[in-house]
C-alpha cells in the first residue's frame, strides 16, 4: 500500500476513539474521525448526568491522540464504490479504510404511551434533557424507571439517594445477567435506599401516560417521570448505505470485524455484528473491539493475516449507588457464576471501571498499541452453537 494510507473513523464513541487512537502507530496513515459532538461522552456514566452528578464528558484532547483529525459532523452515507462518506453539513471524505463505530441508542419504544410521555437516555442531549425536568420537580416526585439492565438499576439509585420516590419496573429479572445470589443481594441495596423493585411475572408495561405506568398483571403505578430505558437500537446508517446488516442494523462483518460485504470496512463496537452474533454490550469491549479493528487495518495495510477478534469478559459491574455496588464474576462462557463482590467494595470496583474506561484510551492515545486484553476460547463454540449463517459468516477467509 502506498504511502498515506486514508482511514476514516465513523464515532467518536469508546471504538471509534480506541481505533483511531491505535491507527497512529504508523507515520504513513492519515486518520480522520468524523463524530458529531465536541467532547468526548463517556457513556457508561449518563446515570451521572440525570442525577445531576457528572457532566459525562471530556475534552477529546484528553483522550485523541494529536495525529488524529477531528471532524465535528455526522456521516449521512457510506459509498463503499467510490469509497468515500458523505457529511450531513456539506461535502465528502474519501479513505481507502473505514472503520464503523456509529454507535447505539435506544429503540423507539412500542408500548402505547411510551414515545410520547416517556423520556430517554440513551444519549448525553437526552440525559441533559431528563434533568432538567427533574429539576423543576419536587425531590419528592414519584418516578418510575422502566428497564432492570445495568443503566435502569443505576438510574434508579442515583435518583433514590437524592430523594425522589423511584419504582424499577423490571419486565421480568432484575439485572437479567446477574446469578441469582448477586440478584437477590442487589435487590437488597435498592430496596434499603428506597427503591420500589418490581419485578417477574406480570411487570411488563403495557402503556405509558403523562402520569402513570400501567402493567400487566393490571396495577396502575402513580409516575409523574417515566425514564426509559428498555430496548436497544442503532443507527441505520449501514442499512441505507446497502451493506448487510442484522435485524437492528448492526453491520454484519466476519470474525475479523471485516464487513462480509467489502474488505474495506471494518467495524467495532456497539454497531458491528461479527458473524451475525454480537459482542456483550459495554465499553471495555467497545474499547477492545476497536483496537481489534485498527488492528486489521493495520494488517491489511501491511498485508499479513488478519485475525480474529476474540474478547473475555470476566465480570459485569452494577452501581447500586453511592455506597454499593455489584461485581458479577463470570466464566470464559460470560456466563455469571455465584461469586461477586457486593456492598461497599462493589462500589469502590465501579468507581474504578469508571477510571479505567477512560484511562484506556488516554494510554492508547500516548503509547499507541499498547491496549492489551485476554482473549476469550469459548467464541468459537458459541458461533457453532448458533442456527443460520453466523459460523458461514466466521469462517469467511481474512
Amino acid at each position: 500500500m502506498a504511502a498515506g494510507t486514508r482511514v476514516v473513523v465513523i464515532g467518536g464513541g469508546f471504538a471509534g476513539v480506541m481505533a483511531a487512537n491505535r491507527l497512529t502507530q504508523r507515520d504513513d496513515v492519515a486518520v480522520t474521525m468524523v463524530n458529531p459532538r465536541p467532547d468526548f461522552v463517556i457513556r457508561l456514566r449518563l446515570h451521572h448526568v440525570v442525577a445531576g452528578v457528572h457532566d459525562a464528558v471530556a475534552p477529546y484532547r484528553q483522550v485523541l491522540a494529536e495525529g488524529v483529525r477531528l471532524v465535528q459532523d455526522t456521516v449521512t452515507a457510506v459509498d463503499a464504490a467510490q469509497r468515500r462518506v458523505t457529511l450531513l453539513g456539506g461535502g465528502t471524505l474519501g479513505y481507502d479504510y473505514l472503520v464503523y463505530a456509529a454507535g447505539s441508542a435506544s429503540a423507539e419504544p412500542r408500548v402505547p404511551g411510551a414515545a410520547e410521555f416517556a423520556h430517554p437516555m440513551a444519549t448525553l442531549e437526552a440525559a441533559r434533557r431528563l434533568r432538567a425536568i427533574l429539576d423543576d420537580r419536587p425531590p419528592a416526585t414519584p418516578v418510575t424507571v422502566v428497564g432492570a439492565g445495568p443503566t435502569g438499576i443505576e438510574t434508579a439509585a442515583e435518583l433514590a439517594e437524592r430523594g425522589q420516590r423511584v419504582s424499577l419496573v423490571c419486565g421480568d429479572a432484575l439485572g437479567a445477567y446477574l446469578h441469582p445470589t448477586a440478584r437477590r443481594a442487589a435487590a437488597r441495596s435498592l430496596t434499603r435506599i428506597g427503591v420500589d423493585v418490581l419485578a417477574g411475572p406480570g411487570t411488563e408495561v403495557t402503556e405509558v401516560t403523562r402520569d402513570a405506568v400501567r402493567l400487566e398483571d393490571g396495577r396502575t403505578l402513580p409516575s409523574a417521570i417515566t425514564v426509559w430505558t428498555a430496548g436497544f437500537g442503532v443507527p441505520d446508517l449501514a442499512t441505507r448505505s446497502g451493506l448487510r446488516t442484522d435485524a437492528i442494523g448492526r453491520l454484519i462483518t466476519d470474525e475479523t470485524l471485516t464487513s462480509v460485504d467489502d474488505e474495506r470496512i471494518v467495524a467495532a463496537g456497539d454497531s458491528a455484528a461479527p458473524s451475525g452474533v454480537p459482542y456483550r454490550m459495554s465499553a471495555y469491549t467497545a474499547s477492545c473491539l476497536g483496537a481489534h479493528a485498527a488492528d486489521t487495518v493495520l494488517r491489511r495495510i501491511a498485508g499479513t493475516t488478519c485475525e480474529p477478534a476474540s474478547v473475555f469478559f470476566g465480570a459485569m459491574c452494577v452501581g447500586l449507588g453511592s455506597h454499593a455496588g455489584i461485581y458479577q464474576l463470570a466464566g470464559r462462557d460470560d456466563i455469571a457464576n455465584r461469586m461477586f463482590v457486593g456492598g461497599r467494595l462493589g462500589a469502590r470496583l465501579k468507581a474504578l471501571t469508571y477510571r479505567f474506561a477512560v484511562g484506556h484510551l488516554t494510554r492508547e492515545a500516548r503509547r499507541p498499541g499498547s491496549h492489551r486484553w485476554l482473549g476469550n476460547n469459548s467464541r468459537r463454540r458459541l458461533l457453532q452453537a448458533q442456527p443460520g449463517p453466523g459460523l458461514a459468516a466466521a469462517e469467511r477467509p481474512a
